[in-house]
């Protein structure tokens, strides 16, 4: 019984320690090069669901003002404006999840508590941003 606890102990400490292991130099550039691509994607996906989402607004304010509807007019105004804000808010949050790929990524050069200290500011400013991008909403 003891004998299972052991290795069970060692074989953990062994894929801890793994977890810290600096990547080679070529395997972190491609790593970054990768994660830079989909963090474009992600943060051109974001934009164009954003002026997606502000067009359908804009436009419903625009057919409440045709309506000649000021009532309407005014509850569609304040809705495009969230709309608006929503978006921004999306589009920062992307940009942020985007940069915190790449840092993630970045850190994969540094070994032991280099790495996990890089990887920890990395999430602290993923986490910063998404509260200002929150807030800025």
């Amino acid at each position: 019984m003891q004998l299972k606890t052991l290795c069970a102990l060692v074989a953990s400490t062994f894929a801890l320690s793994a977890c810290n292991k600096s990547e080679a130099p070529a395997e972190v550039q491609h790593d970054v090069a990768t994660a830079q691509a989909e963090a474009q994607r992600d943060v051109a996906d974001a934009r164009a669901d954003a002026t997606e989402d502000n067009a359908d607004a804009n436009k419903d304010v625009a057919d409440a003002v045709a309506d000649n509807d000021s009532e309407d007019v005014t509850d569609q105004a304040r809705d495009a404006n969230e709309t608006a804000a929503k978006g921004d808010s999306k589009v920062r949050i992307a940009q942020a999840e985007a940069a915190h790929k790449v840092a993630t990524e970045k850190c994969e050069a540094l070994n032991g508590n280099s790495q996990k200290d890089c990887k920890d500011r990395a999430d602290a400013e993923l986490d910063q941003a998404k509260q200002t991008a929150k807030a800025l909403r």
